[in-house]
């Protein structure tokens, strides 16, 4: 019998999740894009955040956070305007349009794994809330 590392087990694990991800997202989107959809729910955790804040949490360049949120504020998904105190500083915030893009967005995941878990039998419907308690556990300390 082979005996399979921790490190193998890490890897299965983050191509699962990579994979589930992915499947969400693209399972959950209507006129937006996952780019679009991901700055959405930044700006949303940030509150008011300022461009460049939406450069680090995104971990994209400037010109690109400028250019999604140029598309967004066209989509009415937010509104930007100068900050009071620093005129050279844009800050974001979702427009009503936005956060209940964000709600269908959120809900539409759901939803797909709703279908998938009701798709299971009832052992493998009482594993995956077995999983879920796991990986809730692995990310406590975050």
């Amino acid at each position: 019998m082979e005996t399979i590392t921790t490190a193998q087990t890490a890897t299965r694990l983050r191509r699962a999740i990579t994979r589930l991800n992915r499947r969400l997202r693209y399972s959950a989107l209507g006129g937006v894009s996952p780019a679009q959809a991901s700055m959405l729910a930044t700006i949303e955790l940030l509150d008011q955040p300022s461009l460049g804040d939406l450069a680090v949490a995104e971990q994209i360049q400037p010109p690109s956070v400028t250019r999604l949120v140029r598309t967004l504020e066209q989509a009415q998904l937010l509104r930007s305007w100068r900050d009071a105190e620093d005129r050279r500083c844009t800050r974001v915030q979702l427009s009503d349009q936005g956060h209940e893009e964000l709600e269908t967005i959120r809900q539409r995941k759901t939803e797909f794994l709703e279908r998938k878990l009701i798709s299971l039998s009832s052992a493998d419907q009482k594993r995956a809330e077995a999983l879920v308690t796991f990986l809730e556990r692995l990310l406590e300390d975050e």
